[in-house]
């Protein structure tokens, strides 16, 4: 059990966000004075990786996301109702760039392949504290599902982790899994495990990427990540007297 909670642990500060006062020699009645404050209010407010609270879309109930790697593709699709906290902030990343050219840099074969710290040292400062509350825990940590890492309760922020076996007992321990790879699991298996608990998350934090290309070079690394659109609605086949055959399939539940 201490291994598993030592396992999923994050690091970092927070980045202050100057904003430049208004010109004191514009007045506040001229038209001058009203476009600035409505410019300086767009700013303000316009998404950015460096302003986490910037990044607050809802989720669709449904969706996927594609993950370009050096070790392959794969596909993660995501149910809201399985944990909402955590899939609105997974999409809100994968919506903003967030994951391009982070690594993979905890994978522990028959547990988890773990990644999240991002390349950008700046971009990482900031995310550090900006936690989100648990979600209950209504999914099972079997292969193949994705779930936040944690330093304990409501510390969620940007890292994850994609379970290569059924891990039940995390499930007690808080760990919601909002999805699921879909496609490409193949290429998850892949990811570079020969350096196991070695690269240290408060470097990778603190220098991002130059410190695991000096020392893990090896490591896999996400090159992009995207949501995958949704597919147009088939269209209405034209009207047939033809009466198809009843199927004999049988439903599988998943």
């Amino acid at each position: 059990m201490k291994a598993i909670a030592t396992v999923i642990v994050l690091c970092a500060g927070i980045l202050i966000h100057a904003q430049a006062p208004a010109p004191k020699s514009a007045s506040a009645k001229s038209p001058a004075a009203k476009l600035g404050a409505s410019h300086s209010t767009t700013a303000s407010q316009r998404p950015s990786l460096l302003k986490p609270e910037s990044l607050k879309l809802k989720a669709p109930s449904v969706f996927k996301a594609k993950f370009a790697t050096t070790a392959g593709d794969f596909v993660v699709e995501v149910h809201r109702d399985w944990a909402p906290l955590g899939a609105d902030r997974f999409y809100n990343l994968v919506r903003a760039g967030y994951f391009t050219n982070a690594a993979f840099f905890r994978v522990i074969p028959g547990f988890v392949a773990q990644f999240g710290l991002s390349a950008n040292p700046a971009i990482n400062k900031v995310w550090d504290t900006a936690k989100i509350a648990d979600d209950p825990v209504v999914q099972s940590n079997k292969r193949g599902t994705i779930v936040f890492a944690t330093a304990g309760p409501n510390t969620r922020t940007r890292q994850f982790f994609i379970n290569y076996a059924d891990n039940a007992r995390l499930d007690g321990m808080g760990f919601a899994p909002f999805g699921t790879v879909v496609e490409g699991m193949a290429a998850v298996d892949k990811l570079y495990a020969n350096y196991g608990e070695s690269p240290r998350q408060d470097l990778i934090t603190e220098q991002g990427d130059a410190y695991l290309k000096a020392h893990f070079p090896d490591l896999d690394k996400i090159k992009l990540a995207t949501i995958v659109p949704t597919a147009p609605p088939p269209a209405h086949a034209p009207a047939t007297t033809h009466t198809p055959a009843k199927s004999t399939a049988k439903p599988v539940q998943h």
